[in-house]
């Protein structure tokens, strides 16, 4: 096999993927990946969002990780990323597939029972908010709250309410805590001093008309 590229810009690539072992997806970006390849590249735009708005922050919390593959994301714009999930396995396979171990981190963390270690200025939570029964919603909030810093953003992203129809039955399973714009706002207030809203279609965020949107953003800025 010929050792360099046709074209000679393209020899970084085939030099970096010689040098280092080839990325390794987890199992939640590999099934999405195989069944619904657009689903993917609508979360990684989320995660997109939130880097930009986070840019320069220090120490950021992520609840609900998942498998991390969106984290480079984040270290684009960022010091230092922690995560944290409930599912041990996902920790596992993210810590095995860490590439950046000085900036980036892992836990295994249910919150709706105790606040995550450590204390960071930034925090995100996607997906997640849906998935918490709503009598142990005010627990989850509180113990995201407490590992904040006083002048801290939270970004907090959750499907509509309004497009659940829509939703694919695998994710219908687990939603049992989802918000419109107004009820997401509600749910926040108390911990929160300026709670700023956007939506989101496909890949676009946007400041549009809630109802149709498919998806929620709420960027919420210093603790009461």
């Amino acid at each position: 096999m010929t050792t360099q590229a046709i074209l000679p810009y393209d020899q970084v690539m085939f030099d970096d993927y010689a040098a280092f072992k080839p990325y390794m997806l987890g199992p939640r970006t590999s099934h999405a990946l195989r069944a619904d390849p657009r689903h993917l590249l609508f979360s990684l735009s989320r995660y997109k969002f939130c880097a930009k708005m986070l840019e320069g922050k220090e120490r950021v919390l992520e609840v609900g990780c998942g498998d991390a593959f969106a984290a480079p994301i984040m270290l684009q714009t960022v010091g230092h990323l922690h995560c944290v999930d409930i599912e041990p396995r996902m920790i596992e396979q993210s810590i095995a597939a860490n590439e950046f171990p000085d900036r980036l981190s892992f836990a295994v963390a249910d919150i709706t029972r105790q606040r995550p270690q450590g204390e960071f200025d930034a925090a995100i939570s996607l997906d997640v908010l849906e998935h918490i029964p709503p009598d142990m919603e005010k627990k989850f909030l509180t113990n995201l709250v407490d590992c904040l810093t006083q002048h801290c953003v939270c970004i907090i992203g959750t499907p509509n309410i309004a497009a659940d129809k829509y939703a694919s039955a695998l994710s219908r399973q687990g939603h049992v805590n989802l918000k419109s714009q107004n009820t997401l706002k509600d749910s926040l207030a108390p911990y929160f001093r300026h709670i700023f809203l956007f939506s989101m279609n496909d890949e676009v965020v946007h400041t549009g008309f809630a109802p149709m949107a498919h998806f929620l953003f709420a960027m919420c800025v210093e603790k009461c």
